[in-house]
Formats: C-alpha cells, sequence, structure tokens
C-alpha cells in the first residue's frame, strides 16, 4: 500500500481526495493511510469497502483500486484525457505484473489484457482499477456485496444492461502495475483456471454467490512475500 499511496502522491492531478476502506487491518496500515492524509472508513471484502467509500466520496468522478497496484506517472492525466475523449461513462485498465518478467506479462496479455480489450463492447470486464461516475454508479446500486468473486466484472456487466446509453472501454493511454504475489503464493495455474471457471459461471449461471471457488482475501500473513 505505500507503493500505492506514494505513486498517488507523484500525479499531477492534485484535486483528489483518497479513501482508504480498512477491513480491520492489525499491521500498520491505519498508520501510513494517515501519513498520506486518506480517509478512512470501515470496510470489510472488495464489494462492501468500495461501496463504503463511494457513499463519502465528494467527486463526480469515482477511481476504484485495489490496494496492491501501483499507478505509473501521469496516469490520471491521461486516463481522464482518454476518458473524456471517448465520452466514457466508466472504465478499466490493462494490468502489468511486478515485479515485471517476460513470463507473467506473457500469461498477463494473453488471457487478460487483450480479451478485455477484443471484448469491451460484448462482455465488459472491469477489475483492479475502474472509473465511474459517480452518478452512473450511485444509479446502478454500487457492487452487490452478496458476490464472493467477480462482483467487478458482474456490475459493468449489469450497468450494460440497465443502461443502454451508457459507454464502457478499456483505457489504452496508460494501465496499472499489479503485484504478482497472489499468482506466486497461490500457483499460476491454480488462479488461472479459478477465474476461469467464474468466468464461465458468470456467463452461464450467474453471478458467484457461494465460496465454490475456495477464493480467499486474507491468507499471506503467515506466508512471507515473494521477494522483488
Amino acid at each position: 500500500m505505500p507503493l500505492l499511496l506514494e505513486s498517488i502522491k507523484k500525479q499531477s492531478l492534485k484535486d483528489c481526495e483518497i479513501i482508504l476502506a480498512d477491513a480491520g487491518s492489525t499491521d500498520k496500515t491505519l498508520e501510513i493511510a494517515r501519513e498520506y492524509n486518506c480517509k478512512i472508513i470501515p470496510g470489510g471484502l472488495p464489494a462492501k469497502g468500495r461501496n463504503e467509500g463511494a457513499k463519502i466520496a465528494r467527486g463526480d468522478l469515482l477511481f476504484f483500486c485495489d490496494a496492491d497496484v501501483i499507478l505509473p506517472d501521469r496516469f490520471f492525466e491521461e486516463a481522464l484525457s482518454e476518458f473524456e475523449k471517448r465520452k466514457l461513462d466508466f472504465a478499466s485498465f490493462c494490468i502489468i505484473p511486478l515485479p515485471k518478467s517476460k513470463f507473467s506479462k506473457f500469461i498477463l496479455d494473453v488471457f487478460y489484457n487483450q480479451p478485455i480489450v477484443l471484448l469491451q463492447s460484448a462482455l465488459p470486464h472491469a477489475a483492479t482499477g475502474i472509473i465511474y461516475k459517480k452518478e452512473l454508479f450511485d444509479k446502478t446500486g454500487g457492487f452487490d456485496e452478496d458476490i464472493k468473486l467477480a462482483e467487478d466484472h458482474y456490475l459493468a456487466r449489469r450497468t450494460l444492461k440497465l443502461f443502454k446509453d451508457v459507454k464502457f472501454g478499456i483505457i489504452k493511454s496508460t494501465y496499472i502495475y499489479v503485484s504478482d504475489r497472489r499468482f506466486k503464493t497461490d500457483g499460476w495455474i491454480s488462479v488461472g483456471i479459478r477465474y476461469f471457471l467464474c468466468e464461465l459461471h458468470l456467463i452461464f449461471i450467474g453471478p458467484v454467490k457461494s465460496d465454490i471457488f475456495k477464493y480467499k482475501f486474507d491468507h499471506y500473513k503467515n506466508r512471507n512475500a515473494p521477494k522483488k
């Protein structure tokens, strides 16, 4: 999280507020958040935390992101410029793994980045980093907090079903760096299979509201973080 907050601090866009939804952390999360003047609110699982953050956000645009990402230089400047130029109502991004490696980049490009660009009109994907017009987000009712996995993808698809005149797109002028910790710790194949099965479930059955895929969010406490 310090890397994310430092990357936000370096952005040219200064007229923004940083809201951190804390799910009962016991480490230095809150201390670090206060150092960066974050607004701290009680959170929970991702859907709950994002919804709570959106409730108190004052801006016209919302940007949701995970804590283990880093924003490149000029991220907001380039993303918002394209967002406005393409007249988008909500958007998401391609991702680049950290630490950088040809293998992990190839895997993510082939199995995530390229597909989400090709399918952005027919089958939207929105995860890791998402821009939403706040007015539109409020109309959708926010993230479904009963969904266990891929609540972000589901919201993107539900938004287009609810409002036929809104426009979604994958921002191409910039990207988001994301830690590959989960992939290394849980295994590339294991995580990949879960994501693939979740996608099929979402398409053919509906949102995942059970623990069928046993996807955990808080299971790294007793494991060493991968070396960078």
